[in-house]
């Protein structure tokens, strides 16, 4: 059977877009749980911009070898794509990772998992002004404001008196913006992958990326006391391959799929993200706000990639 046909079979397509979902989801957690073994509090931005750096580095190495052993396939790229391959590096990997790595610190596993999906949003609202044939319409519509609500959500919290609302701009609202720098990557990936293999575009932009995170985190080698068990060292490592893994994964979906037929699967993202917060993060549960935040957000994640996929 040829990769065409394997990376078009609905099941295969469906495992493979899981797969990479989950593992997506399984970073909230790990994150937390990395920044509870190398020791580090809500103070140590530059730790954890140096720490984002570390691993997209790392992961960048992982599939520039899929690329070269897996797939025999050269990674020379031509003068006139550094440009722009470091532009997109700069916003997918440099910019929506500072403020994800330093926003996760100051929230809960649980409503990063759900709030982080706020890019998914984001990119159909601003699609509307960018493309001309896609353009907002009623499921869409409806797909935004059930997800929107589901956020909305997640950020009032019980308390004595009632309900209260829960946001802080360097815990959620960093969260918020590394979503939009996500939009602002998301079109350039697309535009670049139209002329460029999509996981040589992915690679270079995780090592621009990830050079520009370790330039800005590097002082915190010298300022910051850190201190990495063994355990630090192998969610280090998994953090690296998850990225690897399922951005590889998910752009040879995309290469060979409508992207509204690989998209829908996203909503899995905040539903792994959640259920694994709540196993491995002390303190978090799942609590009747959370089940109705969960279910809002992954219908409207759903409704709206499925209409994408429509005539695409």
């Amino acid at each position: 059977m040829s990769r065409t046909k394997i990376f078009t079979n609905k099941y295969v397509v469906a495992i493979l877009a899981i797969i990479a979902c989950v593992l997506w989801g399984s970073a909230f957690p790990v994150l937390k749980v990395t920044y509870s073994e190398l020791g580090l509090d809500s103070s140590d931005t530059l730790s954890r911009v140096l720490l984002a750096g570390g691993r997209f580095l790392l992961a960048s190495l992982m599939v520039f070898a899929v690329i070269s052993f897996g797939f025999r396939e050269s990674v020379k790229i031509k003068g006139e794509w550094v440009k722009p391959l470091l532009g997109l590096g700069l916003a997918q990997t440099g910019l929506q990772y500072f403020f994800f790595y330093n926003g996760v610190a100051h929230a809960t596993g649980i409503k990063s998992a759900i709030l982080n999906s706020i890019g998914n949003f984001l990119v159909v609202i601003f699609a509307h002004f960018v493309y001309t044939d896609d353009r907002l319409n009623p499921s869409k519509i409806t797909g935004l404001i059930t997800g929107l609500l589901g956020i909305l959500i997640i950020n009032w919290q019980p308390d004595p008196s009632g309900l209260s609302w829960d946001f802080t701009f360097v815990g959620e609202g960093f969260l918020i913006f590394a979503g939009l720098a996500g939009v602002v990557g998301t079109f350039q990936a697309k535009k670049l992958s139209s002329t460029i293999n999509p996981l040589i575009v992915n690679a270079y932009q995780l090592l621009f990326g990830s050079l520009l995170l370790l330039a800005f985190g590097l002082p915190a080698l010298w300022t910051q006391d850190l201190n990495p068990t063994p355990l630090f060292w192998g969610l280090f490592v998994y953090s690296a391959f998850l990225s690897a893994a399922a951005f590889s994964i998910w752009y040879i979906l995309l290469k060979h799929n409508k992207a509204g037929e690989v998209t829908f699967y996203r909503f899995m993202i905040p539903i792994a993200g959640t259920i694994l917060s709540a196993i491995f993060l002390p303190g978090e549960k799942i609590t009747l706000s959370v089940v109705i935040s969960l279910l809002l957000v992954a219908f409207g994640i759903a409704i709206v990639n499925s209409w994408n996929g429509r005539g695409k």
